[in-house]
């Protein structure tokens, strides 16, 4: 019997309105910071905000229509759909469901949220990953959809900068040639104190803190040993080195923790893909985003070897190793 892989056949990405400055950002909230302030601390010049009423399903739509007209395939041959989300539209149904509306999905393929923050969308698509290479699923949406512009304490300066919208998706299909070639997943939920947003909905009303709380340098200490440790533990089952990458492409979430994460692994400057400067950190959603972008740059393509990480809330992180 032939062995069942899975292979990324198309990707696709959406970013909400224009970008929002840091000078415009601090303007519309009263900051007291600069943008010299925050870009030498984060890599961060701007980033994108969804508009009033528009939520996470919406902008994964339009990241998973570019992504189908990629692959070339019409939606309704998707029989799965994994949305990484840590701001879902509404408490149930989940974001992926109310997306599979929208595209007009209506063969009833499966289709369920994956909540594990920024490494919401490695957890997502090693999980496709499975389901394929189990043979019950031969096309899966895996998408990372991001509205964070909700939950920020526009007060705290050093949060709310740090963070923008939007979506990106892959879609992942049944191959007879070794698309994914390792993954690994990883969480210790006993650092959750130092990235949370601790509150939640109970008798009609927010209990709790509502707002995304961190503790930066504890996570940037945390953040830096994980991503390379899970970065050899992908290549070494792939019995692969980190010089066989060409492109490493981590969670976007400050420069300096990605120039840390090359550092480590060795990894020349020039083959770790940087979108965090235009698009801040945007969760789940920051790894698809980058690879879409530098894929249809025609930086990357056919062939190339990549290694995507993350690191989220929970603690969570995860690697995904793929050729592509």
């Amino acid at each position: 019997m032939a062995i069942v892989h899975s292979r990324i056949t198309g990707t696709g990405s959406y970013l909400p309105g224009a970008p929002v400055s840091n000078s415009e950002l601090i303007a519309a909230h009263g900051l007291d910071s600069s943008d010299d302030w925050i870009a030498e601390r984060t890599g961060i010049r701007a980033r994108h905000l969804a508009g009033e009423g528009v939520a996470a399903s919406d902008l994964a739509l339009e990241a998973c229509k570019r992504a189908l007209e990629a692959a070339g395939r019409p939606a309704n041959d998707v029989d799965l759909i994994i949305v990484a989300t840590s701001t879902p539209d509404y408490v149930f149904p989940s974001a992926a469901a109310l997306l599979q509306a929208k595209l007009g999905v209506t063969n009833g393929g499966a289709a369920f949220d994956l909540q594990a923050v920024c490494s919401g969308f490695v957890y997502a698509l090693t999980v496709a990953d499975k389901f394929i290479r189990s043979g019950s699923h031969k096309c899966a949406l895996v998408v990372g959809a991001e509205v964070f512009s909700r939950i920020l304490d526009w007060s705290d300066r050093g949060t709310c900068v740090l963070f923008g919208d939007g979506a990106g998706a892959v879609v992942l299909e049944a191959s007879d040639k070794p698309g994914i070639l390792a993954t690994a997943m990883h969480a210790d939920g006993s650092h959750h104190g130092i990235l949370s947003v601790p509150g939640q909905v109970c008798g009609g009303k927010a209990v709790g803190d509502p707002f995304l709380r961190m503790d930066g340098q504890a996570v940037f200490k945390f953040a830096v040993k994980v991503l390379a440790d899970v970065a050899h533990e992908v290549l070494a089952a792939a019995n692969m080195t980190a010089d066989q990458l060409d492109w490493l492409i981590p969670h976007q979430a400050n420069v300096r923790i990605l120039q840390s994460t090359a550092k480590r692994l060795h990894v020349p400057p020039e083959k770790c893909v940087v979108t965090v400067d235009r698009h801040g950190n945007t969760s789940a959603a920051s790894i698809p985003l980058a690879l879409d972008e530098v894929v249809r740059s025609g930086k990357v393509g056919a062939g190339d070897t990549v290694l995507l990480e993350g690191v989220g809330g929970g603690f969570t992180w995860g690697a995904a190793l793929l050729k592509l």
